[in-house]
């Protein structure tokens, strides 16, 4: 199958920085799309920003200006470099990819385990 381990998240005052990285392993054939989502409890998981293989990006509104993802296809990794933080972004981040897997050749959504991201004002 298909593992995403994240790395990246933590503490940081209002107006920091932090990267968040998510490494794909397993038995991967390819990988489309991949993101990254956030939860806050209670809610539900929303969109932070995804990227295609070929580098297209997008954005939630709420991050516009302030985050960059970008991705290494040949590491099969992601990243969110997220400057100025605010309070509002304190969620657990989680990554996603969608894959195709080596032997079933059947695509679909994997999801990290989570990172908490904590911004105190």
């Amino acid at each position: 199958q298909v593992q995403l381990v994240e790395s990246g998240g933590g503490l940081v005052q209002a107006g920091g920085s932090l990267r968040l990285s998510c490494a794909a392993s397993g038995s991967i054939f390819s990988i489309n799309a991949m993101g990254w989502y956030r939860q806050t409890p209670g809610k539900q998981r929303d969109l932070v920003a995804r990227i295609t293989t070929g580098g297209s990006t997008n954005y939630a509104d709420s991050v516009k200006g302030r985050f960059t993802i970008s991705r290494d296809n040949a590491k099969n990794t992601v990243y969110l470099q997220m400057n100025s933080l605010k309070p509002e972004d304190t969620a657990v981040y989680y990554c996603n990819a969608n894959t195709k897997t080596t032997y079933t050749r059947v695509t679909r959504d994997y999801w990290g385990q989570g990172t908490q991201v904590t911004v105190s004002s």
